[in-house]
């Protein structure tokens, strides 16, 4: 188990990578190797879940992690959410997991939901509009929220556009339209206690994200995928006051790494006491560990 005393931060975005760190087979290592260099991330091959698990430990930071279910969309296999969940809960101390199903599974989905709670202990779920292709008030997806909301476990969505497919031909396929969180207006009226959260600065829709976390108070904030020294002022003062107990430290691990985030965010004009809520205490209370 976490010990919430002991730990410095709770990051909400980890992306769980499989132990043979590559996809030469359908696409994900040039996906993979073209974000790294828009990111500068540090590495040659992307960290497995042990990895991280040291890293993050060393760091004495805690993760949410998880793999996003895109093969419908893009062809790139599919990293069990099993899988996922037995490794992190060899190392419970640190890792937190979430699951990913895509939503077009339907019934199946929510079935897979429901199990992965029940018998693999998956903390929330991870999806990725623009990698699977779907608009999140898309019906087709209601079943899975269904199961979710049962669970009471939180969604994770991505928002924006934080260089998946950048410079990419094409964008690599990847429609933007998909990530806008207007979409997620409708997510969080038909699902009143499901706990929702907008994942990254909603670029290019920042205040539209803002808009919807201040009307719904069943949306969340992660500050994930961009340095902190990048955030529109407008976030900043909206993470200073009126959703301050709704905002949350996420690095986007691997490609930007939580003691970045971490440094960059230590320059940040963030309210003292204002601080401790976004690094830690928000997402303590949201995961039901404090």
């Amino acid at each position: 188990m976490i010990d919430l005393q002991s730990i410095r931060a709770i990051d909400f975005h980890t992306h769980a990578e499989e132990p043979c760190g590559c996809h030469s087979d359908d696409g994900y290592d040039d996906l993979q190797t073209r974000m790294a260099e828009y990111f500068g991330a540090p590495w040659k091959h992307p960290p497995t879940i042990e990895d991280t698990a040291a890293h993050f430990r060393k760091q004495n930071v805690a993760a949410v992690i998880f793999p996003v279910d895109s093969e419908r969309e893009t062809g790139y296999r599919r990293y069990k959410n099993e899988e996922v969940a037995e490794i992190s809960a060899q190392h419970s101390d640190i890792l937190i997991p979430f699951a990913s199903i895509d939503p077009a599974k339907g019934k199946t989905g929510a079935r897979e939901a429901r199990r992965l709670v029940e018998e693999y202990g998956v903390q929330g779920f991870k999806f990725h509009p623009t990698l699977q292709g779907f608009y999140p008030n898309d019906r087709m997806a209601y079943p899975l929220y269904e199961a979710i909301a049962e669970t009471g476990k939180p969604a994770l969505f991505h928002t924006g556009q934080t260089g998946v497919g950048a410079g990419m031909r094409g964008g690599n396929s990847m429609r933007l339209k998909y990530s806008n969180p207007i979409y997620l207006d409708d997510v969080a009226v038909d699902f009143p206690d499901m706990p929702i959260i907008m994942a990254h600065p909603s670029f290019p829709w920042q205040e539209e994200a803002l808009a919807i976390a201040t009307h719904k108070p069943n949306v969340w904030i992660d500050l994930s995928g961009w340095s902190p020294k990048y955030f529109p002022p407008i976030l900043v003062r909206y993470a200073n006051s009126i959703l301050k107990h709704r905002m949350l430290f996420g690095s986007d691990w691997p490609m930007i790494t939580p003691e970045r985030w971490l440094n960059d965010f230590e320059q940040l004009d963030i309210k003292p006491e204002v601080r401790p809520l976004i690094l830690k205490e928000n997402a303590a209370k949201l995961l039901g560990l404090s």
